[in-house]
């Protein structure tokens, strides 16, 4: 997944924890329910919308001041109502008050286990 834009700002650069952006897929696996009735090569030019929700970045949390790193960055696949796609595969989301949204308690619902 490469980031084209970031939303939220007409100059913003990088994207953080929580932040919603616009991104292409680099690379799909011939699985994806993404993709169903699309060509070999047109799965790797789809343009979909993207909430952060693993970074590298270290992130300070509010509660007891410890930072919180991952190995990867990692996004969520969205749909207009930045409500996550059917078949998004969830890993390790932060908490909703870190995040800084309302509508992450979604995210967290569907995730396996939260840091």
């Amino acid at each position: 997944m490469r980031c084209i834009k970031v939303l939220g700002g007409s100059g913003r650069r990088y994207a953080s924890l929580g932040d919603v952006f616009v991104g292409v897929i680099k690379v799909a696996t011939p699985t994806c329910e993404l993709f169903k009735k699309v060509t070999k090569k047109d799965k790797k030019k789809r343009v979909v919308r993207c909430v952060v929700v693993r970074v590298r970045q270290p992130v300070r949390r509010d509660d007891d001041g410890s930072y919180v790193r991952f190995d990867r960055n990692a996004a969520v696949i969205v749909d207009k109502e930045n409500q996550p796609h059917r078949h998004a595969p969830f890993s390790a989301p932060r908490s909703a008050r870190a995040q800084g949204q309302e509508n992450s308690r979604r995210f967290i619902s569907l995730a396996a286990e939260v840091v």
